[in-house]
């Protein structure tokens, strides 16, 4: 999987498509992501203390890797590849721009 926290991804399937996020959680056993403010589902949840409110709450649900597709700085969404550095070093790049990322 070549996400990780923290990127800006657009979803392009699905019933929040068209929305985009940042990356809260990645699951690479399952291959899903946790987009911040996407895939909004409502989970009832229990008091664990009398402070505590219960209810039904509204949590972030995961996203199918595939559904989702990095962001450039400039905005329009591309793949991801791999390549290496002038050192050495093995980096991430955006495939449409040629940028690392």
């Amino acid at each position: 999987m070549k996400l990780k926290k923290n990127d800006t991804v657009l979803i392009i399937a699905g019933k929040d498509k068209g929305k985009s996020g940042k990356i809260v959680k990645v699951d690479r056993e399952n291959e899903r992501v946790v987009v911040q403010g996407a895939n909004m589902v409502k989970k009832t949840m229990k008091k664990k203390n009398p402070q505590d409110k219960g209810g039904i709450m509204e949590i972030e649900a995961p996203i199918h890797v595939s559904n989702v597709a990095y962001v450039t700085g400039k905005g329009e969404p591309t793949r991801i590849g791999y390549k290496f550095d002038e050192s050495g070093n093995k980096v991430r790049y955006a495939k449409k721009t040629g940028e690392v990322i």
